[in-house]
């Protein structure tokens, strides 16, 4: 049985070039997804000797949709598909170590590792991030878009849900879990991440889609006993909406109400002994564009409109 590659990607230009030549020696086929460059990155992949797949951008694009139509282009006999996108390029060893894991391990179906940020001290937001990527090894819940998947497994729940615009990976493993599966967290380096996020309005953008995909996961999977992203939900209406609304109207109208502003430096002061000031104070702001992540998820709903992509890059 072999081992494939699915990499979607769009403009991401000498990253997709490193990713594309990483994987040349350590998957038999490289299947790359574009979503509509301009940059080349087609003419690239081609000479990389992978086959691409253009994905059709009438309907909306996903990265759902781009992983499973690198799916559909997978030869016979592929076992395990590699999934990645094209700002990561995979570590030496990893294919080895995660493959001999699924081989001995049945009930696997996904097997992920450390993501490691390319330049964590470019800004701060990447250093946020690689602290994002560093999760308990073990049995997981969900992984991220790096992993190496069973193909079968993937394809007897259905693979990737097109619609969702974020998220996707999360709601996989439920479903995979949900059909007796396991997903695992290894202890091994898999693929170095460049985020590039050097504004504000980047980080921001990212966490509004966070947020929508709090908000659609728990719509689909939030009954016990899953109560899938129930409480990531929650606690972004309540931190980045209804607390802030509460202060406002007690503001306006001197109502003591507008004391429970003292709750954000306790609450500061709580995250901080666990993570560090930088992180506490990003993870309650980041709780204003989740919110409005949610609350966009719900607006569209209530109005029956498709959620387009958040992008952030």
């Amino acid at each position: 049985m072999s081992i494939a590659a699915v990499v979607i990607g769009r403009n991401e230009g000498a990253r997709l070039v490193a990713c594309l030549e990483a994987l040349q020696c350590q998957v038999g086929e490289i299947i790359y997804v574009d979503s509509g460059s301009t940059d080349g990155s087609v003419v690239a992949a081609k000479q990389a000797g992978a086959m691409v797949v253009p994905l059709d951008l009438s309907q909306g694009f996903t990265a759902a949709r781009a992983r499973n139509a690198g799916m559909k282009a997978l030869s016979e006999g592929v076992e395990f598909v590699q999934f990645l996108d094209g700002d990561c390029v995979l570590r030496a060893g990893w294919i080895e170590t995660a493959a001999a894991f699924l081989r001995d391990t049945p009930k696997a179906a996904v097997a992920c590792g450390r993501r490691r940020e390319r330049f964590p001290d470019a800004s701060v937001y990447n250093h946020l991030i690689d602290a994002e990527w560093d999760t308990p090894v073990g049995q997981a819940k969900a992984c991220g878009g790096d992993a190496l998947m069973r193909l079968s497994a993937v394809q007897a729940v259905g693979g990737y849900r097109d619609t969702l615009i974020a998220g996707e990976e999360p709601e996989l493993c439920v479903r995979l879990r949900l059909g007796g599966w396991q997903v695992w967290r290894l202890d091994a380096e898999m693929t170095w991440h460049d985020a590039d996020i050097t504004r504000f309005g980047q980080w921001w953008q990212r966490a509004v889609r966070a947020g929508h995909a709090f908000a659609e996961g728990a719509a689909l999977h939030g009954r016990p006993p899953e109560r899938h992203w129930v409480g990531e939900t929650r606690r972004a209406l309540i931190w980045g909406a209804a607390l802030p609304l509460v202060i406002l109207v007690g503001a306006l109208f001197a109502s003591p109400w507008a004391l429970l502003i003292l709750v954000y430096p306790l609450q500061l002061f709580r995250l901080a002994r666990r993570g560090g000031l930088h992180w506490a104070a990003f993870t309650m702001l980041g709780k204003l564009p989740e919110a409005l992540g949610v609350l966009r998820y719900y607006a569209k709903r209530l109005t029956g409109r498709k959620s387009a992509i958040i992008e952030y890059k």
